[in-house]
C-alpha cells in the first residue's frame, strides 16, 4: 500500500528479530541492493543494475555458488568446528560493523579494540565500495557480508573527517575517504540519496520479501535454507544452542568466543 518505506520496514523486522543499535555482535543488517558500482549514472530502471535478493551473498554467481554446495556437501556431519554448512563466516558481526563504521568515533576505538590495539592491513580495510562489494558476492570465499543501516541515511561514516591515519595500501594509495561508485560523483550526499533511491526503488519493493526469508523468516535453516545455499555454521544459531546443557567450561567458552566474533544469525520472525 506504499504506506511505509522499505527502511523502516527492514528496521522494524530488525527489531523485532533482537537485532540493535547497543550491540555489535547484534546489529541491524541491511542488504546489499545494487550491483552496479562501475557506470557513470545509475539506471534504476534496469533490472541487472541490482543484486538478486534471492540469493545470499555467497550465491551472487554461478562459480561461487558451486564452491559453497561442494563444501557443503564434503563436510562430515560432525559436532566441531568442521560442521557441515555453506558458511562458516557471518553476514554480520562487530568486525564488520567497526569497520564499516571505523572512520566515526566511538567505532573507531571499538575496531582498534577488536583488532588488539591497531588498525588493520591497509588493504584488507573498508577503502571502496566497489571493492567492497566485489569481495563479498564474487571474490573473497571468507566474505559474504550484507550491510548496515547508515549506508542509506549516513554521509559522514564515508569521509575521513578525523584524519585518522590508516596508512597507504601495497598499490601506495594513501587511505582516507572511502572511493565511491562513478554515479555518485565523489560526493558522499548524492551516494547515500540515490543508494536510498535504490532501496526504496520498485525493483528493491518487489524482490525485497525474498531476501526478508533468508535473513529473518523460512529460509535462515532447515532443508529451505540448504536448498538456498543459506547455511551457516551451527553456533551462529544462538537461539539453537543450549549453552546450559554444555559442561565442558573449554567448549563453552569456545562457542561464546566463537559467537562474540563471528556474528549471529537474527532470531526468526
Amino acid at each position: 500500500k506504499r504506506e511505509i518505506s522499505n527502511f523502516d520496514y527492514l528496521m522494524y523486522l530488525n527489531t523485532l528479530a533482537g537485532r540493535s543499535y547497543n550491540d555489535y555482535m547484534q546489529y541491524p543488517v541491511f542488504p546489499w541492493v545494487l550491483a552496479d558500482y562501475h557506470s557513470k549514472t545509475l539506471n534504476l530502471t534496469n533490472p541487472h543494475a541490482f543484486r538478486d535478493l534471492s540469493k545470499p551473498m555467497g550465491a551472487q554467481t554461478a562459480e561461487r555458488k558451486r564452491k559453497f554446495i561442494q563444501r557443503y556437501n564434503e563436510v562430515e556431519k560432525t559436532e566441531d568446528l568442521s560442521a557441515q554448512c555453506h558458511y562458516c563466516t557471518h553476514y554480520s558481526s562487530a568486525i564488520i560493523v567497526a569497520s564499516y563504521l571505523v572512520r566515526m568515533e566511538p567505532f573507531t576505538q571499538t575496531f582498534c579494540s577488536l583488532q588488539g590495539g591497531s588498525f588493520d592491513v591497509a588493504d584488507r580495510m573498508f577503502h571502496s565500495v566497489k571493492s567492497t562489494w566485489e569481495s563479498a558476492s564474487r571474490d573473497n570465499m571468507s566474505d559474504v557480508r550484507e550491510l548496515i543501516p547508515e549506508f542509506f541515511y549516513l554521509p559522514e561514516f564515508l569521509t575521513n573527517a578525523n584524519h585518522f591515519e590508516f596508512g597507504c595500501m601495497q598499490d601506495g594509495t594513501v587511505l582516507g575517504d572511502v572511493q565511491l561508485p562513478p554515479w555518485a560523483d565523489g560526493d558522499p550526499h548524492k551516494f547515500i540519496l540515490l543508494h536510498r533511491q535504490a532501496l526504496e526503488s520498485d525493483y528493491v519493493s518487489a524482490h525485497l520479501h525474498h531476501w526478508i526469508d533468508l535473513i529473518f523468516g523460512y529460509k535462515q535453516h532447515g532443508s529451505a535454507a540448504v536448498e538456498a545455499v543459506n547455511t551457516y555454521h551451527p553456533y551462529f544459531y544462538g537461539d539453537k544452542m543450549d549453552l546450559n546443557n554444555i559442561k565442558d567450561p573449554l567448549i563453552k567458552s569456545t562457542i561464546l568466543g566463537f559467537i562474540s566474533n563471528f556474528g549471529q544469525i537474527p532470531k526468526q520472525v
